[in-house]
């Protein structure tokens, strides 16, 4: 990822965003655009643009002629810099951060379509983000073999070998004992493995 570091990608722009005073969330369950007063007086209008580079992402909100920066949000994935209002689709409350601070404020898009494509964008990054996070925690989760099967590998090779020396009668080194020992005859079986009687040694 270093090398990317001053590479940016525009993921997003839109020529005209509207910036409000945000009050303080009555409670839990939301914000609204109403409670904000009249729409029409926003505090600021200009430019926005996310923009990626690394594996960083920031909302910017900047004046359409100069691009000097009026405000910046680090985008997080997790969703909680970002939040839509309950009574439109067309406003967000957006998390800022300026030298450690952080602040809320309101945004609004002129048309519902912007505000939909900056939806968009947005769900597009975090599902190449933490498709990324899974392959790598996949990655390191991989390799490490299981501690158990050299064990019972190895139990096999063992008794397979123990079997083809202890059994008699087998394809290895009691058929080269009988073929190659007169007295046990060229037969095979067990009946042959058998000593032969006093009387024979004397013949």
């Amino acid at each position: 990822m270093d090398n990317d570091e001053g590479i940016e990608s525009i993921l997003y722009m839109c020529r005209e965003v509207m910036v409000y005073r945000v009050p303080p969330r009555k409670s839990n369950a939301g914000y609204r655009a109403e409670e904000w007063g009249d729409l029409s007086a926003y505090l600021w209008k200009g430019r926005m643009r996310i923009i990626e580079s690394g594996d960083k992402c920031n909302i910017r909100l900047e004046d359409a002629t100069t691009a000097e920066i009026f405000a910046q949000s680090p985008y997080d994935i997790s969703g909680t810099s970002v939040e839509p209002v309950l009574d439109s689709s067309r406003y967000f409350v957006l998390r800022v951060e300026d030298s450690g601070k952080k602040a809320y404020i309101g945004i609004g898009f002129a048309e519902r379509s912007d505000a939909f494509d900056f939806n968009v964008a947005l769900q597009d990054y975090t599902k190449r983000q933490k498709a990324l996070q899974n392959q790598d925690k996949d990655e390191g989760s991989a390799p490490a073999p299981s501690p158990h099967l050299p064990a019972v590998k190895q139990d096999l090779s063992i008794k397979g070998t123990l079997g083809s020396i202890s059994i008699p009668g087998g394809s290895s080194s009691a058929a080269k004992k009988s073929s190659s020992n007169p007295l046990f005859g060229s037969g095979g079986g067990g009946i042959p493995l058998l000593p032969p009687p006093p009387s024979s040694k004397r013949r």
